[in-house]
């Protein structure tokens, strides 16, 4: 495996972009709590899981500010697996999207971290050349990504998902792991294991 590629919407995070009814923002943990006690009448001391932003006490809402929009427990463990392979195997990650609002992604990308370190999306997904997000088809993501890489597509992950970009995709020749409730670690372990990497 030489190159791991990511959908974004329902695969790394959750709601995807066309359920938050405006851009996404910012807003302290005490005024998201407040909207949602007033809402279901209890208390909540603890940020969301998944929701950690690189702003102290800050979270990643919908533009009411009433849903938080959080990284998928699987997708944290991946990417923080991938990081840490990074220093010993010739590994890469990209981006493989048709979200209908690409500015909103990239903006998120920047608030929402992966681990306690602060490392955010955006430092996971550093090479702007490997983060496809039109509206394209995802095999000609795939075909870009593999003129850029050199690397072939049986060296290639995909996580997504939508089942009918499995099913495109995975007659390219590319490994891929359909994530129907998001990134989960179990598909990811199946993943290595598939791989030869554990």
């Amino acid at each position: 495996m030489q190159l791991v590629v990511f959908d974004l919407d329902y695969t790394i995070w959750q709601p995807e972009m066309y359920q938050l009814n405006g851009p996404p923002k910012l807003i302290s943990l005490d005024e998201f709590q407040g909207k949602q006690n007033r809402k279901s009448k209890k208390v909540s001391l603890s940020i969301p899981q998944g929701s950690t932003t690189i702003h102290q006490n800050k979270i990643a809402t919908d533009r009411r500010g009433k849903v938080p929009i959080t990284i998928f427990d699987g997708a944290s463990h991946a990417l923080c697996e991938i990081n840490r392979m990074k220093k010993d195997t010739p590994i890469q990650v990209a981006i493989s999207s048709r979200t209908d609002e690409p500015s909103w992604a990239y903006q998120l990308m920047k608030w929402l971290v992966i681990d306690d370190k602060g490392t955010t999306l955006s430092k996971c997904f550093a090479d702007d050349n490997l983060i496809e997000i039109s509206y394209s088809d995802k095999t000609t993501h795939f075909e870009s990504l593999n003129r850029k890489t050199g690397i072939d597509f049986e060296n290639m992950a995909f996580f997504d998902n939508e089942h009918w970009n499995i099913q495109s995709v995975s007659q390219l020749g590319v490994k891929c792991y359909h994530t129907p409730n998001g990134m989960t670690r179990n598909v990811w372990h199946q993943c290595l294991e598939d791989f030869g990497m554990i």
